[in-house]
């Protein structure tokens, strides 16, 4: 016997030792080798260990060496470059082995628990192959990063060997008869598997990298992304437990920690992310659709296919994770009904039968059967489960997020080809356009993400129900319904709680219909986690019901939007052709009056070619541009805006455009552009503007004629008549992408006059302008845009009426130097649209327009020859004898209002911002260590001012019912799974005691006491839930209530300053995206932070009181917990508002494209305006995927804590129960408790992130209620006050100074002044002199600190501010017309007749222009009035003032965009039907104001002239008489 044990390894030595390699049993069968060792079970195992020592011998200095150099590695990269083939097969092949290493040790401890000596061999290899394996893919993955092929010998041999021995022992367990029903030779069977798939990997480097017996071994480059430093974000790269877990994560959020998280912190996108690669990828799957259907290229249904074909393999993926997930989720009700089961019959194992080679086997069911096994089991499945179910989210959410950017670029390509007339007639609108951008993207991208729930759930619900009624039988079913009606009910009442409430009244059925059915603790815990899993996917269904509608909706936008007219596009008109002769049936009509309802779509495609007139090429080359024949109009089937254009424009000269208001000037430059609409006619470009950057070549010989017409024009320095400015700073403004060269730089700034306004910005040409210019005045903007046409190099600049908010010295200054010595005389060609006809004598070539149609073209001798009548006219209406412009310019420094209102504007505008960060308690980072550290602890600081503020908010009432709910709700939930727990314990005790008793005829359990208190609580905690949902709905209802109407009261009463110094983006965002979070999102998210915390609260509170054990445990878990959530809200918030500061950019440079559309198209700068929106959305999708990465990360690691929880409260109360008696009832209990912990604890996380990012939104708004508001309130009361005051119109000025803020100089110094009733006052000056802030003086809208304005007896100051505003009468520089109709815009208030709304519109001059209109009054007037000219809307204003009837009437430079004749007309009937009113004219050109009965001159905030007109004229050194001698 000695002998045979020497035999053996690891014999034992004397019969006392209890453990021994091959155990101590004196007639063990595992010691005979009479049969050869290979026989000897003991052996073949021994023999297996020696491949694991052989690896761990070999590879652990190799990794110390390794490990040790890990330090000098410089570039941040190397750890991820993935060099061998094969490696996530390695990674998922490792996986699996280390699984089934598990089961087998766990088999043989098992297995060996029945004998009486323990067996070492049974468990002791497959510890050391786990060891091994473990070992070998830490091995493997740091020689693939170091790039060291070679030394993977090492694990081509351990995978020989180690499939060798395997395969030995399958033999021998097939020769002794060991089968299929013994688990062990499974589990064998499976390794012999795994190692030879390994050791086919392994071969297959060699054979694909030859880096071992091949002479010359494959060299690799690694991938481009990985040598470009910039691409921080590295999930594509890393290996697949990286990928799986985030672990390359926990370096950028360590960071982040530390310091805050920036665009260059996070880097750049990896080239397949990028915008470009997945818009690429899209348009290919547009344009296959588009081959398939010819017919309609851009339906809903084509656009769907072609976002399934471009990003539907991903999605497949994504669902392929989903699956998986849900169905091991069913894992754990599974595993506690096991164990609970095992557990109530003292988790005995059935003893095994077979004992083969001296040892037992047992089989899957006995191996199933042990409490210990299962708990393990279930750990393993829930860290499965949540792997694949973030895998499963992060996969959609990225698919999501790539394709938003490549929709997101194809709307921007598509903007770039829109026809003008989409915008340009109330078609479409920016704000539409930007909403196609902001909402209709992103609600694909969140149907893309929850898409694989449409086919998990049905999976999900079917599964679960099957294994609900293997469980409970029909009761199951009725469950299953009730869930299945209420559902959609559940969506708009309560939440998901309130529902598995009702389906645990599922049990009181069971109970009562099925009293001999099972009704044990293991089914009913099983089956309340299967009901919690079974309402997951139908809570989740109205969501996805929801976004499914929404992105069928935002489809078909977007497929309208796609198909909506491009640029150039011609309509077939063969049904319509006209000959040359009869296109006098076009009536002429103003310009832009046509109604824009959208006309009836036809297919460009079919306008054939051949219909295009080809035009004579042998013409000399000494124009620019002509039109012959030319037809234009705005809508394809309206009548022509252009009629008859056949014009001219020389080669290198100066080419004036003339005429009234709306006579089609500006329409004639777009038209010259292309921006219009053709019927017919051609345009040509002389082959010398064609610009070199189009690529095309334009040599005549090479043409056709249809090529010739189209030929492609060269870039266009074009100012539009509205000033388009970029948000962007001054200089960049003015160079436009173009070299900076500053000798031209400061000759432009120099003719625009822009030097003394750069000085007084903050950060000179540097500072950046806010949205649309808004932070400056309307002549600046216009000098800006000019100052960008002047700087450009192209050969051919527009100028459309760049004059109109300039005084005369600024207009006579940029015309000498700017148009005249910058471009004329650098033989540029210049096309200038103007009302200044003082300039006519510059011109080179002069275009007159009338009607849409030219009226006359040529030099102004050629007018003057043909055309005296014309000429005279002109002549009078610029009140000059002489043709040349002899004069000097003169030029004063425009230091105080204008450029006092930019420094008031800019500096006022950091001092609150300054205000805004202080009242936030935020502190601005600096260099010092101290102010660096107090802002990381800001950042790790919980907003608990905004939360106080919200609460306090909700009211006194329905705090404390909002508090108690939530508490009472899950008291109640609690002490319903209790009394369940309590009632299967005794039903499972009083079942064991009849049956002890073997009394045949004695009493069933009585299940009526506890099912009456079960249904009871379910009931309240329905109830309970209902009413938590009501208080939170109804709180967020509240409070959003109270603080919009306290902001809207605030922001009303704000005074100008505010509105000045505040962004209107910032206050719009105050009201729709701050309000919207506070009434959508807060509630939920406060709903939800609740209801996990509790959740989690009274789970571990359960847990502890079933098992006080647990208590040590849950320590380590709990700091794990608190410095996770820690450090990933302050990642979460960095790169949440980084995400949302990302998008700012993207949707402004959106608007702003739509806006500048004709300018950029002009320039023809579209590729660099794609090439910043494919910068602006990568900066975007960057930060989304960061974020998305964040939140993985935090949930994967919450999950697996929760997977913990659930593995150490199984095996306390296992052995709680199996030690000291704990019933099975209060086992199911914790265990599901644990359960739901794994649930909900990364979303207590989540939400404790989200609620600190959307309580932002109480704390800006909160900012925004510190405003100081006007005081309305006057001194004296309405029946102090006159009815009808002002009746007489007299105004007394005395000695009034005003400013604009109480830290600022005044504006107006010391005026006097008096204003008889009826008197028609000019008040001028240069720009700056104080004009303005007279007539604001009026309505008390600067601040008067001394003196007083005293209209008809009256004090003002003593008004209420509504009484005073409401009796005066205005008209502003800018025109200011509302969307709606033209009569809500002449009468708001609807107090006048139609006969007094035609006769204002009379008095405007623009009767005739209404009456063309379709329904009259009532036609429609497009956003911002763009349906009508600038002078249009000028004259809207006048006619608006006209209708109030006030007798105090002030023009503050209205008529700066009205041609002269239409002026001096408006002039006349002014002063006829104002003739019993006060009128204050702020004059723009003097010579309006020379029939006025008194003059003011002004000059630096003081009155430097005043009197009568002709008395002022006679004196010699009058200032005034000046100003009329140089605007003659």
């Amino acid at each position: 016997m000695c002998a045979e044990a020497e035999a053996a390894p690891g014999c034992a030595q004397g019969p006392a030792m209890a453990l021994a390699f091959c155990g101590d049993e004196g007639n063990s069968t595992a010691y005979n080798v009479d049969h050869g060792v290979l026989n000897n079970g003991c052996f073949v195992d021994a023999l297996n260990v020696v491949p694991h020592v052989f690896l761990l011998f070999i590879t652990f200095p190799i990794l110390f060496i390794g490990w040790g150099s890990q330090s000098s590695k410089v570039h941040i990269h190397h750890s991820t470059w993935l060099h061998f083939p094969g490696h996530n097969l390695r990674w998922i092949l490792t996986f699996i082995l280390l699984f089934v290493l598990v089961c087998e040790i766990a088999e043989g401890i098992v297995s060996d628990g029945v004998s009486e000596s323990r067996h070492l061999h049974l468990y002791m290899p497959a510890g050391m192959a786990f060891l091994a394996a473990i070992t070998s893919v830490v091995y493997y993955h740091n020689i693939e990063t170091s790039n060291f092929p070679k030394l993977l010998i090492a694990l081509l041999f351990y995978w020989t060997l180690a499939f060798i021995t395997k395969t030995i022992k399958f033999v021998k367990f097939c020769d002794n008869g060991v089968g299929f029903s013994q688990l062990r030779f499974c589990l064998t069977g499976l390794l012999v598997v795994l190692y030879g798939m390994l050791l086919a990997v392994e071969i297959n480097v060699i054979r694909v990298r030859r880096y071992v017996f091949f002479k010359t071994p494959k060299e690799v480059k690694p991938p481009e992304d990985l040598q470009d430093l910039g691409v921080r974000f590295l999930q594509p790269f890393v290996n697949l437990l990286s990928k799986g877990t985030y672990w390359w994560m926990n370096t950028f959020i360590k960071t982040a920690h530390k310091k805050p998280i920036d665009l260059k912190t996070i880097g750049k996108l990896p080239i397949a992310m990028r915008a470009l690669t997945n818009y690429i990828r899209l348009n290919e799957a547009f344009e296959a659709q588009k081959n398939k259907r010819s017919s309609s290229p851009q339906g809903s249904r084509s656009i769907w296919r072609a976002l399934c074909c471009a990003f539907g393999r991903p999605l497949l993926l994504s669902s392929t994770f989903r699956i998986l997930a849900d169905l091991l989720g069913f894992a754990g009700p599974l595993c506690i009904s096991g164990i609970v089961h095992n557990v109530g019959k003292g988790n005995n194992t059935i003893r095994p039968q077979t004992k083969i080679l001296g040892v037992f086997f047992i089989s899957s069911q006995e191996f199933l059967s042990n409490a210990y096994v299962l708990a393990v089991l279930l750990f393993f499945a829930l860290l499965l489960q949540r792997t694949f179910l973030q895998a499963s989210y992060y996969v959609a959410i990225e698919t999501g997020i790539n394709l938003r950017g490549a929709i997101q670029t194809k709307i921007y390509n598509k903007i770039m080809q829109l026809s003008t007339s989409n915008m340009s007639m109330g078609e479409m609108t920016a704000g539409q356009i930007c909403n196609l951008v902001a909402i209709d993207t992103n609600q694909l991208m969140w149907f893309f993400f929850l898409c694989p729930n449409l086919w998990a759930m049905p999976v999900q619900i079917i599964v679960g129900i099957l294994l609900l009624y293997y469980l409970l039988g029909i009761s199951a079913l009725i469950g299953a319904a009730v869930i299945i009606v209420l559902a959609p009910v559940q969506y708009f009442v309560a939440t998901k709680l309130s529902q598995a409430q009702r389906s645990t009244l599922t049990f009181v059925v069971h109970a009562h219909l099925t009293r001999k059915a099972d009704f044990s603790p293991s089914v009913a815990f099983a089956s309340i986690s299967l009901f919690h899993i079974l309402v997951s996917p139908l809570f989740l269904l109205s969501s996805v019901v929801r976004s499914t509608v929404k992105a069928l909706v935002s489809v078909q936008k977007l497929s309208e939007f796609l198909s909506s007219e491009e640029i150039g596009e011609e309509h077939d008109k063969s049904s319509e052709l006209r000959s040359a002769d009869n296109h006098s049936k076009y009536q002429a009509v103003p310009l832009k009056v046509v109604n824009r309802k959208r006309p009836a779509r036809e297919d460009w495609n079919n306008y054939s070619s051949h219909m295009r007139r080809p035009i004579n090429i042998t013409e000399a080359d000494d124009f620019c541009v002509k039109i012959t024949n030319g037809f234009f109009t705005w809508t394809p089937e309206g009548p022509p805006a252009l009629s008859n254009i056949d014009i001219r424009i020389p080669q290198g000269q100066l080419t004036m455009i003339v005429g009234q208001v709306g006579c089609g000037k500006s329409s004639l430059l777009l038209a010259i552009l292309g921006e219009m609409q053709k019927i017919s006619g051609n345009i040509f470009w002389s082959s010398c503007t064609s610009d070199s950057e189009t690529g095309e070549d334009v040599s005549p010989e090479k043409e056709s004629p249809v090529d010739m017409e189209f030929r492609k024009r060269g870039a266009v320095a074009y100012a539009s008549q509205k000033p388009w400015l970029l948000n962007a700073t001054v200089e960049e403004n003015i160079t436009f992408e173009s070299p900076f060269n500053k000798q031209r730089y400061k000759a432009v700034i120099d003719a625009c006059s822009l030097q003394p306004d750069i000085d007084i910005l903050p950060h000179g040409d540097q500072t950046q302008i806010g949205e649309r210019g808004i932070n400056l005045s309307g002549g600046q903007r216009q000098r800006i845009s000019v100052a960008r046409a002047l700087y450009q190099q192209t050969n051919v600049v527009f100028l459309d009426d760049p004059f109109s908010a300039l005084d005369i010295h600024l207009s006579d200054h940029l015309m000498q130097e700017g148009i005249l010595k910058m471009l004329r005389e650098d033989k540029r060609t210049i096309v200038l649209v103007t009302h200044k006809l003082q300039y006519l004598p510059h011109a080179d070539w002069i275009i007159a327009m009338k009607d849409g149609n030219i009226q006359r073209e040529g030099t102004l001798k050629d007018i003057q020859k043909s055309e005296t009548e014309l000429f005279e006219h002109w002549k009078t209406l610029m009140n000059r004898q002489d043709q040349e412009l002899e004069k000097e310019t003169i030029i004063e420094s425009k230091t105080v209002l204008e450029r006092t209102n930019l420094r008031r504007t800019m500096y006022s505008r950091e001092a609150l911002l300054k205000d805004d960060e202080e009242d936030e308690e935020e502190v601005t980072e600096s260099d010092d260590e101290d102010n660096l550290s107090s802002v990381l602890h800001q950042r790790a600081k919980m907003p608990w001012r905004a939360c106080g503020k919200y609460l306090s908010a909700a009211g006194i009432l329905l705090l404390p019912l909002l508090v108690l709910s939530q508490l009472l709700k899950h008291t109640v939930m609690v002490a319903i799974d209790y009394c369940l727990a309590r009632w299967t314990s005794e039903a499972i005790s009083g079942k064991t005691e009849l049956e002890l008793k073997n009394c045949s005829h004695c009493a069933d359990f009585n299940h009526s006491p506890y099912s009456k208190v079960f249904s009871i609580l379910c009931c309240l905690g329905i109830v309970l839930c209902l009413v938590t949902s009501i208080a939170v709905e109804w709180t967020g209802l509240k409070v959003t209530k109270k603080l919009h109407s306290s902001l809207l009261n605030k922001i009303i009463l704000a005074p100008m300053r505010f509105f000045e110094t505040t962004p209107l983006g910032s206050i719009l965002n105050r009201f729709s995206a701050d309000c919207n979070t506070i009434d959508q999102h807060i509630p939920a998210t406060l709903e939800c932070l609740s209801r996990s915390t509790l959740l989690c609260v009274s789970a571990l509170a359960v847990i502890s009181y079933v098992t006080p054990m647990f208590l040590i445990a849950l320590v380590p878990l709990a700091i794990m917990c608190y410095f996770i959530q820690k450090y990933f809200r302050v990642a979460s918030r960095d790169l949440q508002q980084l995400d949302d500061s990302t998008q700012l950019p993207l949707l402004s440079h959106f608007s702003e494209t739509v806006e500048g559309l004709t300018t950029i198209r002009a320039f023809r700068y579209e590729a660099k305006f794609r090439q910043k929106l494919l910068e602006y959305t990568d900066s975007n999708n960057i930060a989304s995927l960061f974020l998305t990465a964040a939140n993985r990360w935090l949930e994967v690691r919450m999950e697996y804590i929760g997977a913990c929880v659930v593995l150490i409260a199984a095996v306390t109360s296992i052995t709680s129960c199996l030690y000291s008696k704990l019933s099975s009832g209060l086992v199911g209990l914790g265990l599901t408790y644990a359960l739901m912990v794994s649930n909900y604890l990364n979303w207590m996380v989540r939400n404790l992130a989200d609620m600190e990012i959307q309580l932002g939104a109480v704390k800006r708004i909160n900012g925004l209620l510190k405003t100081e508001a006007e005081n309305y309130e006057g001194l004296l009361s309405s029946s102090q006050i006159p009815q009808n005051w002002p009746d007489r119109g007299e105004i007394q000025i005395q000695n009034l100074s005003v400013r604009y803020d109480s830290n600022l100089k005044p504006v107006l110094k010391h005026v006097n002044a008096h204003i008889s009733p009826g008197q028609k006052i000019g008040i001028c000056g240069r720009t700056g002199s104080g004009k303005s802030s007279f007539s604001l003086a009026f309505f008390r809208m600067v601040d008067t600190f001394e003196g007083r304005i005293i209209i008809d007896g009256i004090d003002i100051a003593k008004l209420p501010l509504q009484t005073l505003r409401s009796r005066l009468s205005i008209i502003l520089q800018d025109p200011i017309l509302f969307s709606g109709t033209i009569r809500f815009n002449l009468d708001p208030e609807k107090k006048c007749t139609d006969s007094m709304l035609w006769e204002a519109l009379e008095i405007a001059q623009l009767k005739h222009v209404v009456k063309a209109l379709p329904g009259g009054l009532d036609a429609i007037v497009t956003e911002g009035g763009e349906n009508f000219s600038q002078g249009q809307r000028q004259l809207f204003c006048l006619a608006r003032a006209f209708v109030r009837k006030t007798s105090i009437f002030i023009m503050d430079e209205a008529t700066a965009s009205i041609d002269m004749a239409t002026e001096n007309i408006l002039q006349k009937v002014v002063m006829t039907a104002f003739a019993d009113r006060t009128v204050v004219t702020i004059a723009h050109r003097v010579h309006t104001i020379l029939n006025a009965d008194l003059v003011i001159v002004m000059k630096r905030g003081v009155i430097l002239e005043y009197g009568k007109p002709e008395v002022l004229l006679e004196q010699e050194d009058s200032v005034f008489a000046s100003f009329v001698q140089a605007d003659k």
